[in-house]
């Protein structure tokens, strides 16, 4: 049975994964950017960017088993780009350049629909209106027997664990206060219930905590 996973999500050691005043030029949040230099230096990341280099440690082995048997992707608007209302247009393709990392069908959660986007790579933006559930059916049978990976943001996430949808929650905690921003653990009625920790691995740059559906 294919299941849905979350992957290298950063939060801060005050629970934050991303800053305040998010938007066109703060896309994660003034400060946010400080959640993510962990996974910068992993040779994951800098490949994925198409750059040379980086750590091939812990961070790294994390950063890469994002990817592994993943075979669609879904994330909330603000994951896909700033606008939150009516699109004015179609120009805008998203935060992720003319070739975005995914290489797969990608289900973009929003409001108002619009075509889809095919970029060059292989990956392709479907835009889903009629909520979580819809996009994870269509996530499912896109992904052809792999698993599906759930982006952010962070209102997504807890969508997604309220309805009780996520089979695995990888965390990397890193050693920054934001003081304020977006909460994971916000909204959620008693927090995230309903895991148990199956492996916690830590780096001096980003604590590795990942957690599955409890069996019990």
């Amino acid at each position: 049975m294919p299941k849905l996973r979350v992957h290298n999500l950063s939060v801060s050691l005050d629970g934050y994964a991303a800053g305040p005043e998010q938007g066109r030029t703060n896309p994660l949040g003034v400060g946010g950017e400080r959640l993510h230099e962990w996974a910068f230096q992993t040779r994951t990341y800098r490949q994925m960017f198409g750059m040379e280099g980086g750590d091939t440690g812990i961070d790294d082995r994390f950063a890469a088993e994002g990817d592994v048997g993943i075979g669609a992707t879904i994330m909330g608007r603000n994951m896909f780009g700033p606008i939150r209302e009516r699109w004015e247009s179609e120009d805008w393709t998203g935060w992720w350049g003319d070739e975005p990392p995914y290489h797969h069908p990608v289900f973009v959660l929003i409001h108002h629909l619009r075509n889809a986007v095919a970029m060059r790579g292989g990956t392709t933006f479907h835009f889903v209106t009629d909520g979580i559930e819809a996009a994870l059916a269509r996530a499912v049978e896109a992904a052809d027997g792999k698993d599906v990976r759930l982006g952010g943001g962070v209102a997504t996430i807890q969508q997604y664990l309220r309805a009780g949808l996520i089979d695995e929650l990888h965390l990397a905690i890193v050693p920054v206060l934001l003081g304020s921003g977006e909460r994971l653990v916000d909204h959620l009625e008693g927090g995230v219930v309903g895991y148990e920790c199956v492996e916690f691995e830590g780096s001096p740059a980003a604590v590795h905590d990942r957690l599955a559906r409890s069996s019990a």
